[in-house]
């Protein structure tokens, strides 16, 4: 053994006898290691911020360009959105107008030409989901449904429809024009 001490020397003693010089070279040393270490981390760090940050952009672009995407359709479909109905209403009119263009019509003609176009019209709401409210007589009254225009007295039980006057009309379960009806009074 030598009477020199070891510099990694487990003896604190030791490590004493070593000289300034040594011991701010050991520090420096090991801030170089920790501060190259410091570096890396923050080299990893600045890279996956940067990595995050694209992601991030990228994100927020492509939601940008779905909502646009949303607009363009709701805009479009608004736009359309009665062109089906107005297809469907077409024929109609090519028949309302071939019937005009008959001057020497009798009533009867003209009664055949009147209902064929009504069946046409009253096809075409049916395509496009506009159906007819027309209860029948003895029906609850239905306020949701039907409008009372007067209340008589009848034999029916009391709050059921008498008469339709005119019907009502419905689109997607929704009333668009409720069927206006009498209404049988209480007894």
């Amino acid at each position: 053994m030598s009477d020199t001490p070891s510099p990694s020397s487990p003896n604190p003693a030791a490590d004493a006898a070593q000289s300034p010089e040594e011991i701010l070279a050991a520090a420096a040393a090991n801030e170089g290691d920790a501060l190259a270490q410091a570096q890396a981390e923050l080299a990893t760090l600045k890279a996956k911020s940067s990595e995050l940050a694209d992601q991030f952009l990228r994100a927020k672009a492509e939601a940008e360009n779905a909502r646009r995407r949303a607009e363009d359709e709701i805009s479009k479909a608004r736009k359309f959105a009665v062109e089906s109905f107005a297809e469907s209403m077409l024929p109609v009119a090519d028949s309302l107008e071939a019937g005009l263009v008959i001057k020497d019509a009798t009533p009867e003609q003209i009664r055949e030409g009147a209902q064929a176009t009504l069946r046409q019209l009253t096809a075409a709401l049916e395509r496009n989901k506009v159906i007819a409210i027309a209860p029948a007589a003895g029906t609850k009254f239905d306020p949701h449904h039907h409008q009372a225009i007067s209340v008589v007295p009848s034999e029916q039980e009391a709050n059921t429809v008498v008469n339709v006057l005119q019907k009502g009309y419905s689109i997607a379960d929704r009333v668009l024009r409720p069927a206006l009806v009498t209404v049988s009074a209480p007894k």
